[in-house]
């Protein structure tokens, strides 16, 4: 078996078949409301404990593992109590690299390169250097990078710290429904453009193309008849579904050959994908620049060129969408939408639209 690695976060082997096979070995150390201090397993994972101001989220509006962990941040309003570190959107085989700063460095970390944290806890990490990463100010040091733990750690562990009324995304009486549909969704939809993407045989993109349009039929037919995928408020379920919905049109469509339709061509998606565009945590966290200039000119084995595409129009995100009719609303009686976006974490390149939405 021969092994590639898109230091993106999309660490991948081309299988003897052709088909994308995601590495989803991950730093499963977790920070714990019930623990005082750093406490090591016998698995040898850390416990880490829950302290405001002890650590920082490493991200990329690029991407859309780190995506979800932004908006869940944001919905729970921690930006207080875990700060925000952003990449670029593009860079080499190294890591992610924090370009968009002054001098090209974090500026809490003092780090050019995410890598630069990974390597400070273990010197020979083998593996992706990928967002998101919760990294230990004080020692500058990564904790770690399990995007599947991390994002419900942030709903259920910062609980103390959260804002008030800061929604509960992770409701105790869906969690298995969430569960369910969260895996299904990684398999089949989040992960099934990419299988697409880059896929090296036409046998093994066929079938990657026939399970990613059979999914993506299903939860049209789903949200034909329900505002959001579980409950009648947004849960993580609606997080984890929309950074690929929001992505699909721009990039995956054309750059990962996703293209028997739009989402915008799929009625109960398309008002599902407004629906949580307009809502404060989602649109407002979407850089569309960033997300195609990363797809286009860091994969170059599927765009060679470089070239990113000017289209297409994404104006209609912020048109009337209908979902209220169908029941249900963002956030639970006593919940909230956040404030304002503060103002150094603000998407640096909205479009005209979005930013007259969300700031005119």
């Amino acid at each position: 078996m021969s092994t590639s690695k898109d230091w993106a976060g999309d660490a991948k082997n081309a299988s003897t078949t052709g088909e994308f096979v995601r590495d989803t070995r991950y730093i499963d150390d977790r920070i714990l409301a019930s623990v005082e201090k750093p406490e090591q397993q016998e698995d040898g994972r850390t416990f880490w404990p829950v302290v405001p101001g002890k650590y920082r989220l490493m991200a990329a509006r690029a991407c859309p593992w780190a995506h979800r962990s932004i908006i869940t941040r944001r919905l729970k309003g921690l930006e207080d109590v875990i700060s925000l570190g952003l990449a670029g959107p593009t860079h080499d085989k190294r890591s992610w690299v924090f370009d968009l700063d002054p001098g090209e460095v974090d500026p809490v970390l003092g780090i050019h390169r995410l890598q630069e944290a990974y390597f400070e806890r273990f010197p020979d990490y083998p593996r992706g250097i990928t967002v998101p990463a919760i990294v230990d100010i004080e020692s500058k040091s990564v904790v770690t990078n399990d995007f599947p733990s991390l994002v419900p750690d942030l709903n259920d562990q910062w609980s103390e710290y959260e804002r008030e009324g800061a929604p509960d995304l992770y409701p105790e009486s869906l969690r298995e429904e969430i569960d369910e549909l969260t895996s299904y969704i990684f398999k089949e939809v989040n992960n099934g453009v990419y299988r697409c993407g880059f896929a090296s045989t036409q046998d093994a993109y066929d079938q990657a193309y026939e399970r990613l349009w059979d999914a993506l039929d299903y939860l049209e037919e789903r949200l034909s008849t329900r505002r959001y995928l579980v409950g009648e408020h947004i849960t993580l379920a609606d997080i984890y579904l929309y950074p690929t919905l929001v992505r699909f049109d721009a990039v995956y469509h054309g750059h990962f050959k996703c293209n028997r339709n739009k989402i915008s061509e799929m009625p109960a998606l398309w008002g599902y994908l407004r629906d949580l565009f307009q809502t404060p945590g989602f649109g407002d966290t979407t850089d569309f620049k960033e997300i195609k200039e990363h797809y286009y000119i860091v994969h170059t084995d599927v765009n060679p060129t470089q070239v990113v595409p000017q289209g297409p129009d994404l104006s209609g995100l912020v048109s009337e969408h209908g979902r209220e009719q169908l029941g249900g609303s963002p956030f639970a009686p006593g919940a909230t939408a956040p404030g304002p976006v503060p103002e150094g974490e603000r998407v640096r390149n909205m479009l005209p639209e979005q930013q007259a939405f969300f700031e005119g």
